[in-house]
């Protein structure tokens, strides 16, 4: 895994420099406090997953222009104002292995910077004069929102369906994947085939990092996933391990597990107890082989194109977004 994720860093190690001074020049606000409190997220270790998507889709399509890396950066902008209100919504104490904005700069100006780089990111939108990329990342971000409230409305629900965490996760997580695949294409002009290719790959895309990020909460460690294993259970959030195990646990696994669900303060005890049915059941195993199904159709739709590095790159990257440990 190590030899993977190097790999991929120098690939787009020269992106990654101009996505960051992207980032830089692009926030730009006129508050100092807005600067910091943005920044405490922002520049925390972020793996830059998609505005290098943007980069890589366009350049897949023929095109490369300085304009590009400042777009790119308007994904990391919502991709951060996203994680900034959910902190606060849930309550989270760690993000990226240290303390959550909201618990240094309150929750009104965590929310309200949260909002400043929604309205960065649809203002650098609008330069592309491009109707359809505005189109596409304004129902985006609707998208978002939604799939935020409808967690809300199943927070500890244990009756979720399977179909409903994955509309959840598509809203939520996917919807913005597959938006930077997309306007990637849109900046390129490409023809609607490698569009609709880059939509799909950025889709099933989605879905196998959220996948993947579920399976985490279970398995990883706390020093390398940067926030408490477990946080997702202690949030009443219910993803698709658990929702497959409780779909087969019957009598008194299904009461405890149950119980430790209903219990936002269960010990660790409780949580190993609780990992322990999850392999009984089968639940890790199935989301894995979930995730695995997603990851083979995002391949597969990248054979619309030529070999080339960011072919490789982009196959690479569907790789990593499940195998990763963090």
């Amino acid at each position: 895994m190590t030899g993977l994720k190097q790999k991929l860093l120098q690939w787009v190690d020269p992106d990654l420099a101009a996505i960051e001074s992207a980032l830089l020049q692009n926030l730009d606000p006129h508050l100092e406090l807005v600067r910091k409190t943005a920044g405490h997220l922002i520049f925390s270790g972020g793996k830059r997953l998609r505005p290098l998507l943007v980069v890589l889709c366009a350049r897949i399509c023929g095109h490369e222009s300085d304009f590009v890396p400042k777009f790119a950066s308007t994904f990391e902008f919502l991709h951060t104002a996203t994680l900034l209100h959910d902190d606060v919504i849930d309550g989270a104490s760690m993000r990226r292995g240290k303390a959550v904005a909201h618990s240094i700069y309150g929750a009104p100006v965590t929310v309200l910077v949260g909002d400043f780089l929604l309205a960065r990111a649809l203002h650098t939108v609008a330069e592309t004069q491009n109707p359809k990329i505005i189109q596409v990342v304004s129902q985006m971000t609707e998208e978002m929102s939604e799939g935020e409230i409808f967690q809300l409305m199943k927070k500890g629900d244990v009756h979720i369906t399977e179909d409903e965490y994955m509309d959840i996760i598509r809203r939520k997580t996917g919807i913005l994947i597959q938006g930077a695949c997309r306007t990637g294409a849109l900046l390129a002009g490409a023809a609607e085939a490698m569009e609709n290719a880059l939509t799909a790959y950025g889709r099933h895309l989605g879905l196998v990092f959220q996948i993947a990020d579920d399976l985490l909460d279970y398995t990883a460690d706390t020093a390398e996933l940067g926030k408490t294993v477990g946080t997702d259970l202690k949030e009443g959030k219910l993803t698709l391990p658990l929702i497959y195990t409780l779909g087969r646990a019957e009598g008194a696994d299904r009461r405890l597990i149950e119980e430790i669900i209903a219990n936002e303060t269960f010990a660790r005890s409780d949580f190993k107890f609780l990992l322990s049915l999850l392999e009984k059941y089968g639940g890790l195993d199935y989301a894995e082989k979930k995730a695995a199904g997603h990851l083979a159709q995002a391949k597969k739709q990248l054979d619309i194109f030529a070999p080339s590095t960011e072919r490789e790159i982009l196959l690479t990257m569907a790789d990593y977004a499940l195998n990763r440990t963090s």
